[in-house]
């Protein structure tokens, strides 16, 4: 299920250059392993990567503002994710569906969904595609543990080629994070206006959600006071505000 959008934009960064970083391999210390088949002291191990490793990638390739996702809840429990990248010059949306888990907890069953279907999406990107295509590794299996006796080895064709970012246009960078607690406040009133018009959160939410993680870190509670780490902790903060703001209105759209 593929859908290609072009939308003309001028001063983008080079296209190509673009695909062959997110195409990149990751870092080995990011790539995990499961057991597929086990057999007696011996498992098959599989390759793959947490949807924050895919998310990590599109924010330092395509910076921040480079890319979208969107998420469409099925009633058979199914998640479709619309990933939307800045290329070259023109925007590219690619699309592919994510299962739930067998996890008991119907939330975890959900958020497995949604992180499947944007790995999925994402490699229709190329972004650990290459992963799919490793040999079969059969390794020490210890069955009662439920682990690998030693964590398995990535080939040498599995290791990055080359370091990240590569796009040095001021287009793809990641925008600069608040010089100050000042802007750091007017920063997340502006985009706390924005979800709010778009009715995914109340007035003062976001703001209060920052505050709270902040004071529960050590910090003052007032914004404007905050400096250095302060200041990453609210990024950081805001993407998990964002992230649990898109997980509710997913199931708000299953529900309906």
């Amino acid at each position: 299920m593929d859908r290609t959008e072009h939308e003309k934009s001028e001063g983008a960064p080079d296209g190509d250059a673009l695909t062959l970083a997110l195409a990149d391999p990751f870092d080995p210390g990011e790539v995990k392993f499961k057991p597929a088949v086990v057999s007696g002291n011996r498992a098959m191990a599989i390759a793959y990567v947490d949807a924050r490793v895919i998310q990590d990638r599109l924010d330092e390739v395509c910076g921040v503002a480079g890319w979208q996702d969107e998420y469409e809840c099925l009633p058979d429990g199914n998640v479709v994710c619309r990933l939307r990248l800045h290329l070259g010059d023109q925007w590219i949306t690619k699309m592919d569906v994510g299962g739930p888990s067998e996890q008991p907890d119907e939330g975890d069953r959900r958020k497995a969904a949604f992180s499947d279907a944007l790995k999925r999406a994402a490699v229709k990107f190329g972004i650990g595609r290459y992963l799919y295509r490793l040999p079969s590794q059969w390794v020490d299996y210890d069955p009662q543990k439920r682990q690998f006796v030693r964590t398995p080895k990535l080939p040498p064709a599995a290791l990055p080629r080359r370091p990240l970012p590569v796009p040095v246009e001021p287009r793809a960078a990641a925008p600069k994070p608040p010089a100050n607690g000042a802007e750091l406040r007017e920063r997340l009133q502006k985009y706390e206006e924005q979800l709010v018009k778009q009715k995914q959160c109340q007035p003062g939410e976001l703001v209060n959600f920052i505050v709270q993680a902040g004071v529960q870190a050590g910090y003052g509670a007032e914004l404007t006071g905050w400096e250095g780490p302060a200041i990453q902790l609210a990024v950081e903060q805001t993407k998990t505000f964002k992230d649990r703001v898109r997980r509710q209105a997913g199931a708000q759209k299953g529900a309906a």
